[in-house]
């Protein structure tokens, strides 16, 4: 009922978990950033993905669900001050752009691997912590668990806003979001807004952070394959944001920790404390 295969495509050893119950698949690539590149449900996929940038080592990712760590989002100028040194990080940080190393694989009740990002010498020019993060991509029905621990090795507190970027397969770009968030914060003109039924991104070239929901979790459909998608998730990620590209056939749904630029604004940043560790989860359901 559960397995996990391996194969090569290109360069990348992909790692392929199955529940031949349900026909869902997971797709995912530790050495290219630990990034899932498909989820399939009854045969249909969810995600959107340009197999060029995937290929290319130099470029982000388009598509897939890339990791965010040890940040969510963009820094002013792409880069931070933290005790009184300036650093440099990319988008989103430095985990999409490192090798995962795979540390185990289950097919006992359910398809799951699990992988290990830890710091460098060189995440440590970006990001000036000893960390470990290890994330287990379980599949079961019809159901993807992200279950996420990230550790601080450090002798100092360790600043987080983790996330994630999934990119929803859709030309649909106005769509009904059941969520308890009344507004949003528009970062195409910086104002608030009432959530009025949908949420159109058809000619919104930067994101929305939909900012006041208490319930952990948002609903919406995917109208080409008819299948709603539900994302469930941690405490620890305040926010969801929305994106999308207009010449691209994709809505990103992403759970953040915090709002882009807190490294900057250190207004709510989440701290580990020397030797802990935060664990939390993203949960993806279809149906």
């Amino acid at each position: 009922m559960y397995d996990v295969k391996q194969y090569k495509d290109e360069n990348f050893t992909i790692y392929e978990l199955i529940d031949s119950s349900t026909n869902a698949r997971v797709k995912a690539a530790p050495e290219r950033g630990g990034i899932i590149i498909g989820f399939e449900v009854e045969g249909k996929e969810l995600l959107y993905l340009n197999k060029e940038t995937f290929y290319n080592a130099e470029a982000n990712v388009r598509g897939g669900i890339p990791i965010l760590f040890p940040i969510s989002g963009q820094l002013e100028n792409g880069e931070y001050e933290w005790d009184g040194k300036t650093y440099k990080m990319k988008n989103h940080g430095v985990a999409r752009n490192n090798s995962w190393k795979v540390i185990d694989t289950n097919s006992n009740g359910e398809a799951a691997i699990t992988m290990r990002l830890t710091s460098t010498e060189e995440t440590k020019n970006s990001f000036p912590f000893d960390f470990e993060v290890i994330f287990t991509y379980a599949l079961k029905n019809n159901t993807l668990t992200i279950h996420q621990e990230y550790r601080n090795h450090s002798d100092s507190d360790m600043p987080i806003y983790a996330g994630f970027h999934p990119y929803f397969k859709t030309a649909q770009k106005e769509l009904a979001y059941q969520t308890d968030a009344k507004t949003y914060l528009d970062y195409n003109d910086m104002k608030t807004k009432e959530i009025n039924g949908t949420i159109d991104l058809t000619d919104k070239k930067e994101a929305l952070a939909l900012l006041d929901a208490e319930k952990k979790d948002i609903v919406f459909e995917l109208p080409e394959i008819e299948k709603k998608v539900q994302l469930s998730y941690g405490s620890e990620f305040a926010y969801v944001v929305l994106w999308t590209e207009k010449e691209n056939d994709f809505v990103c749904v992403e759970p953040w920790m915090a709002k882009t630029k807190e490294l900057n604004n250190k207004e709510e940043l989440l701290f580990i404390s020397p030797g802990e560790a935060l664990k939390t989860y993203l949960e993806i359901t279809v149906e």
